[in-house]
């Protein structure tokens, strides 16, 4: 067996060795036979002979044998344009794609908003009446009475305030009377106490000038006084020297009594003077006093005045008492506001209510829109007004809308506890800001959209 082997190694010999003995291809093609070279058919050295073939050198088989020439390399030229034209499409194909896509802006982060409207209580009281017609996810117009508390307290507080403002109202009317007759009293007292002053005054006045002519006719009298008592002496002399008769110094001591008489009223008239002049200045001062008084006529109309516009407040408090009490009365019955479906019914005749007590809610299906929370990053070209797509997930069914606003602050900002990027390590995360979509009128009306829906959102941006 190992005498085989060294056979075939011996036949087959070393691969270098055997390139060596291999003569050049291209000095084969290269190198045409000449007239010397070659001979004729069939003789050893022509070309076309078996013999010239394995002179020439041509390649053999591991065998021996010479190598016969294998099919042509290549793919076909129809195949080579069939795959040119089909890169060609794709690449055509790709380039309207991106140019048709890049007009969009879509999301699946979108869902359908509406307006939902909590239905609860505004005063305590205990539930008399609940509508049978309003049930789970029934339709229920504006207007209808949803609920009745029960109303007998709010009716006794509504009579008593109508009664504490009948009380007051007639306090008001006897107040706004009384001030034009207070004010017409302070004025007179006021001009009646100015013009006493102005007549006590006067009277002073007049009874000191009647004090100067008392005292005028008092030192009028004592010269007369004085000249008939010095008379009345000299004729006392005259009548001790009975140079004169009897008779005439009596008629001159007569003229002295009647003159020192005459002096003794004068005097006591220019007392009586004096003390008229001092009660005339007196009633001055009380006169005085009472103008005083009477000056306050203006304090004293406005103190009037204040107590008649108390009264009108405790007047318009009381009805605003009142008109609480009948608002109260009417929160007894609780009615819808708008039309919708009811939701969350919770409220049954005999239940205790407080205010604000959330009884029902009812749902807007008539006035609803979608909300799409875009990436900050694609919002570069959104504008409103600008035509947006919406696929419904539930129904399956595509509508048109248009883009109505963009929110002014991203929802993390609305979140219950906002980012602080401040503090900590710092991470950017792309946000979302919401859009909100409004649906055009006139379509599909057999598919009401429910707030709540997931949708997938589609804007034209460009």
């Amino acid at each position: 067996m190992a005498q085989a082997e060294a056979e075939v190694v011996e036949q087959q010999g070393p691969p270098a060795r055997r390139e060596e003995q291999r003569p050049p291809a291209s000095v084969e093609r290269s190198s045409p036979p000449g007239p010397s070279e070659s001979g004729p058919p069939g003789s050893p050295g022509s070309p076309g002979s078996p013999g010239s073939q394995g002179a020439q050198g041509s390649p053999a088989s591991p065998g021996g044998q010479p190598s016969q020439p294998g099919p042509r390399q290549g793919m076909p030229r129809r195949f080579r344009i069939l795959a040119l034209a089909a890169v060609v499409v794709l690449a055509l194909a790709s380039v309207l794609y991106w140019l048709h896509a890049r007009q969009y802006e879509d999301t699946d982060d979108a869902a359908v908003d509406g307006h939902l409207h909590p239905i609860s209580a505004r005063i305590n009281g205990t539930v008399l009446w609940v509508n049978p017609q309003v049930q789970e996810n029934g339709y229920v117009a504006a207007g209808t009475v949803l609920v009745e508390i029960d109303p007998a307290d709010f009716k006794a507080a509504a009579a008593s305030a109508e009664a504490e403002v009948a009380r007051l109202r007639a306090n008001a009317a006897a107040s706004s009377a009384d001030v034009p007759v207070q004010s017409a009293n302070a004025i007179g007292l006021l001009h009646a106490a100015q013009a006493a002053v102005a007549q006590a005054r006067q009277a002073v006045s007049t009874e000191s000038a009647n004090q100067e002519a008392a005292k005028a006719r008092a030192e009028q009298a004592q010269a007369t006084y004085a000249k008939t008592e010095a008379d009345r002496q000299r004729y006392a002399n005259l009548l001790a020297k009975q140079e004169i008769s009897r008779s005439e110094y009596d008629q001159r001591a007569t003229d002295a009594r009647n003159a020192q008489s005459a002096l003794e009223a004068a005097r006591s008239e220019v007392s009586a003077a004096a003390a008229r002049v001092a009660q005339a200045r007196a009633s001055v001062a009380q006169q005085q006093a009472n103008l005083d008084r009477a000056s306050t006529a203006p304090q004293q109309i406005a103190e009037v005045r204040a107590r008649s516009g108390s009264a009108n407040a405790d007047l318009a408090k009381a009805e605003a008492q009142l008109e609480t009490a009948k608002l109260n009365l009417s929160y007894a019955r609780i009615v819808a506001p708008v039309p919708g479906t009811v939701g969350r019914k919770n409220v049954e005749s005999g239940q205790r209510v407080q205010p604000g007590q959330e009884l029902m809610t009812i749902i807007q299906l008539d006035d609803v829109w979608v909300t799409a929370n875009f990436k900050e990053t694609q919002l570069r070209l959104m504008l409103p007004g600008q035509p947006a797509s919406i696929h419904v997930d539930s129904y399956g069914i595509d509508l048109s809308g248009h883009v109505e606003s963009i929110a002014a602050a991203t929802g993390a900002r609305f979140s219950l506890l906002p980012p602080e990027n401040a503090t900590g390590n710092f991470v950017k995360v792309v946000q979302r800001l919401p859009v909100r979509i409004r649906l055009d009128h006139g379509q599909d009306s057999h598919h009401p959209l429910r707030p709540g829906m997931s949708v997938d959102v589609r804007v034209k941006v460009r």
